[in-house]
């Protein structure tokens, strides 16, 4: 069973930063596609980020030019590094990983980001 543990999420003030990480119980080679999706409150899950196996990203327009998604296959983790937050960057984030083979999706259990002053 695949595991996924995110961590570093928190309270922050707007303007200011944060890593979120997301460490894997299997090799992240194995994922064809890893990411981060977001969950605001009454408001349905959104893609954040998301990293291929081979290194490519794409982000969601709201987050382009703050966040920034890599991997470090080696320590099986990926990381989000957010800055200049917004308060409407208050979510549960969520780490995603897929295997298009066994047409596998694996969720972790989020990390709540909350951005206020």
């Amino acid at each position: 069973q695949v595991q996924l543990v995110e961590s570093g999420g928190g309270l922050v003030q707007p303007g200011g930063s944060l890593r979120l990480s997301c460490a894997a119980s299997e090799t992240i080679f194995s994922f064809n596609n890893m990411g981060w999706y977001r969950q605001a409150p009454g408001k349905q899950r959104e893609l954040v980020a998301a990293i291929s196996s081979g290194g490519s990203r794409n982000y969601a327009d709201s987050v382009k030019g703050r966040f920034t998604i890599s991997r470090d296959n080696a320590k099986n983790t990926v990381y989000l590094q957010m800055n200049s937050l917004k308060p409407e960057d208050t979510a549960v984030y969520y780490c995603n990983a897929q295997r298009i083979a066994t047409m596998g999706v694996y969720w972790g259990q989020g990390t709540q980001v909350t951005v206020s002053s």
